[in-house]
């Protein structure tokens, strides 16, 4: 089973699916290519992380980064590399982070087991 495939592997954290990588691939294509020179040299990748706030208690972050923490558990899925910290990684165990784009909801989303509850944006869970 190669990691490209929707199923998990034993040591995957959590995972993508193939629309959210394209999407992720696409906005950091465009991310770079607006400032080349500031970007010049730098490796980014998708960061995942669970922080404090939000109504629910927690929320989660994604952004690009193009730090690797030395606890930092790090994926390759679908040609994406996704960064998630030490701390962050227990909350997000099971996973899958997805991409929508419909008439009724637009952006990622995070399908997550380990989640008690979460608020009505869905931006946010209690753990």
């Amino acid at each position: 089973m190669s990691m490209t495939e929707s199923a998990k592997t034993e040591s995957q954290i959590f995972s993508i699916t193939p629309n959210a990588a394209s999407k992720v691939t696409e906005l950091l294509d465009r991310e770079t290519s607006a400032a080349p020179d500031e970007h010049e040299g730098k490796e980014y990748a998708l960061r995942v992380a669970v922080q404090p706030g939000g109504c629910a208690g927690l929320r989660y972050a994604l952004y690009f980064d193009d730090r690797k923490l030395d606890d930092d558990h790090i994926e390759q899925m679908h040609g994406v590399e996704i960064r998630v910290d030490k701390m962050s990684a227990p909350y997000l165990r099971g996973a899958t982070i997805d991409y929508l784009d419909s008439l009724q909801q637009s952006g990622f989303t995070i399908d997550n087991p380990n989640a008690k509850g979460t608020c009505a944006c869905g931006d946010s869970a209690q753990f």
